[in-house]
């Protein structure tokens, strides 16, 4: 999904000693938030995507086009995106700790165990199919793992990629169906749909129901994400990003390598039917992290041309209140799709529900410029940063007169 999801500042000082921001990452993150509420939003315009199958509402050439897009082009990339994020910002709150002398592990323990009420909190009243909870539980894993060597990281990474990959193509070749009868999975996806139309209390209810279901997709989302913590970890040790025209050979490397495998993974995972499908899945866990990581080293590399750099300032404020941002995407959706608020929950059709995404990411965009001129920290960043620190941190950029 950020990415750090409470970010940390610095990667380095800037002469003066005081930190300096690597906005670069601030952009990557905001670009993330973009990928990830495209792929998000299905779930709340629709009941039946929990479910695996498609509205049959909404089955024109043009909806079954956008939806096969979207699942070529980011399902499986876009959380990928935000995982390696968060490795790499992990490294960056290491580093700060080392200069200022103290421990991190107890304050990054506070920190993921506030992460893990708000992502329960989340789950509950507004997207069952949330991702803190996850990050909080493996951010415990990277913790324990915070002195082992770049190189191993990235080993840990690969063998772990590879033994999802493993056991789902054991489960095809095995005949195991993600979606055993596709007429109860429509039904299914009926009462979602008109859950979801209902009041709060309904919204709730219908969460709650679909938990198990979310935790079980987790066997597969959280080993993955996990990788790309390691990669990220690997990453932030070597300072890929800190100097991007120094490693640009190794990023067009990651583009040459990772766009074809990629792009042709994605083709399969896309067209055998995205995640509800055991062969096409496979596919996507081997190959959506070179994808993913093509994208990055793109962004990185276009970031650090002139145009690169005004698109930069545009999108940095958004990555720097990336959780306020993510959690906002929930209940803007919220408010618009179910019973809460409009209730058009089954009533878009997919181009104009990815329309309604990318209004929702400009005002975003928008918001965190005006927000970011005027405070330190997002919202929720401040809360959480205000937890894990144990005291109220200044919240405005400048004290008033």
């Amino acid at each position: 999904m950020t990415f750090s999801i409470e970010n940390s500042p610095v990667e380095n000082r800037a002469s003066s000693g005081a930190p300096s921001r690597i906005v670069d990452v601030d952009a990557l993150r905001a670009v993330a938030l973009l990928l990830i509420l495209i792929v998000n939003i299905a779930f709340f315009a629709s009941g039946y995507s929990f479910h695996l199958v498609a509205d049959p509402a909404h089955d024109s050439w043009g909806d079954q086009a956008i939806r096969w897009m979207v699942e070529l082009l980011l399902a499986m990339k876009a959380y990928l995106l935000f995982s390696f994020l968060f490795g790499y910002s992990f490294t960056l709150q290491l580093d700060s700790a080392a200069r200022r002398g103290v421990d991190i592990a107890p304050r990054f323990r506070r920190r993921l165990a506030g992460l893990f009420v708000l992502g329960i909190l989340h789950a509950v009243l507004l997207f069952q199919g949330d991702i803190l909870t996850t990050y909080a539980l493996l951010g415990l894993v990277l913790l324990a793992m915070r002195r082992v060597r770049a190189s191993t990281a990235v080993r840990a990474a690969v063998v772990l990629t590879g033994a999802i990959g493993f056991v789902l193509a054991l489960a095809a070749t095995g005949g195991t169906h993600l979606v055993s009868d596709p007429a109860t999975a429509l039904a299914a996806g009926q009462r979602s749909t008109e859950a979801l139309q209902g009041g709060i209390g309904s919204v709730i209810t219908e969460h709650v129901r679909q938990l198990p279901a979310m935790f079980g997709a987790l066997l597969v989302q959280g080993p993955l994400a996990l990788s790309a913590f390691l990669f990220g970890y690997a990453a932030g040790r070597r300072r890929l990003l800190t100097d991007v025209t120094g490693n640009r050979q190794l990023l067009r490397r990651v583009q040459q390598l990772g766009y074809p495998i990629g792009l042709a993974g994605a083709v399969i995972f896309a067209a055998g039917g995205g995640t509800a499908n055991l062969t096409g899945l496979t596919a996507g866990v081997l190959t959506a992290p070179l994808l993913a990581a093509a994208y990055a080293a793109t962004l990185l590399q276009f970031f650090q041309t002139d145009r690169g750099r005004r698109v930069v300032a545009v999108l940095a404020p958004a990555g720097r209140m990336s959780l306020s941002n993510y959690l906002g995407q929930s209940l803007l959706c919220v408010l618009i799709f179910t019973g809460v608020g409009l209730g058009l929950a089954g009533a878009v059709a997919p181009p104009a529900v990815v329309l309604i995404a990318v209004a929702i990411y400009c005002a975003q965009l928008a918001a965190s410029a005006v927000w970011m001129a005027r405070f330190r920290y997002g919202p929720v960043e401040w809360l959480l940063r205000a937890w894990t620190e144990r005291h109220w941190p200044r919240l405005r950029a400048t004290d008033p007169a």
